[in-house]
């Protein structure tokens, strides 16, 4: 596991209260994951979640899943965990217009020690979020304490490729994305193992790359004056964040930053 002991919590509400946050809903999209819509899709079908089930999204951010969920696969029940006040209030207000307050919950508190009660979600989510979090394997141990036994732990993230990182590239990598902690496919393999689920997929998506291409394209031909009011038309501090997108370009296709799937059942 990689780590950046310079980077904290403290840091990602940052990114997500302000201007960084509106920038990458800008680029990705509401969902802000790689693959957007499709990757929810899949990932909702690879773990069979069912309609008129409950499940709790960790790192929800404004709820993008969770309303995905309650949309498209006719989940019942959802609570959303997210540490950033910002967020969880757009969340709501988003919830309210959407006509979803009746269906999906948030709640302020740190993914690690939600508060919620045990063994009473179906399921857990999390979509390109759970790498935010400093402590993976206590994110982990509170997933499978809040799922019941049978449910699915069932996440997308950013994670270690099949190449690794020189030392210098993952210190630069974290410290640009504010990842406090950083993992392969087979370092969250274990940790749901060794928190009592069987691991039914952990696999790369094949995603990461092309949307990375995506994303500055568009920011290089479409969005720039967007892009540029959201940063207050800093525009030296534009073009700082377009040479670590092309760094994090390069990264991707070196197949040393991937978008990993897990889905995990709670035996």
């Amino acid at each position: 596991m990689r780590t950046a002991h310079r980077i904290g919590l403290r840091d990602v509400q940052q990114v997500y209260s302000g201007s960084e946050g509106r920038l990458w809903e800008l680029v990705m999209g509401e969902q802000i994951h790689i693959g957007g819509l499709t990757s929810s899709m899949d990932l909702a079908r690879r773990a069979g979640i069912a309609e008129g089930t409950a499940g709790v999204d960790l790192c929800c951010c404004t709820g993008a899943g969770m309303r995905f969920l309650v949309r498209f696969r006719g989940v019942a029940r959802m609570m959303g965990v997210d540490a950033t006040e910002a967020v969880v209030a757009e969340g709501r207000r988003r919830c309210q217009v959407q006509g979803m307050a009746d269906r999906i919950e948030f709640t302020l508190a740190d993914a690690c020690d939600t508060g919620l009660a045990t063994a009473a979600a179906d399921f857990v989510w999390g979509e390109d979020a759970w790498c935010y979090v400093a402590d993976k394997p206590r994110l982990i141990a509170e997933a499978a304490r809040l799922v019941r036994s049978g449910g699915v732990v069932a996440f997308t993230d950013w994670v270690e490729g099949p190449v690794p990182m020189e030392a210098e590239e993952g210190e630069r990598m974290l410290t640009f994305m504010k990842f406090p902690s950083f993992l392969t496919l087979d370092e969250y393999g274990t940790l749901l193992t060794d928190n009592g689920c069987h691991v039914e997929a952990a696999e790369n998506t094949g995603r990461f790359a092309p949307c990375v291409d995506l994303y500055i394209e568009m920011l290089t031909r479409q969005l720039t004056f967007d892009a540029l009011r959201i940063l207050d038309f800093d525009q030296p501090f534009m073009e700082s964040l377009a040479c670590e997108m092309a760094f994090m370009q390069q990264l991707a296709r070196e197949e040393k930053m991937i978008q990993g799937l897990f889905v995990a059942r709670k035996r």
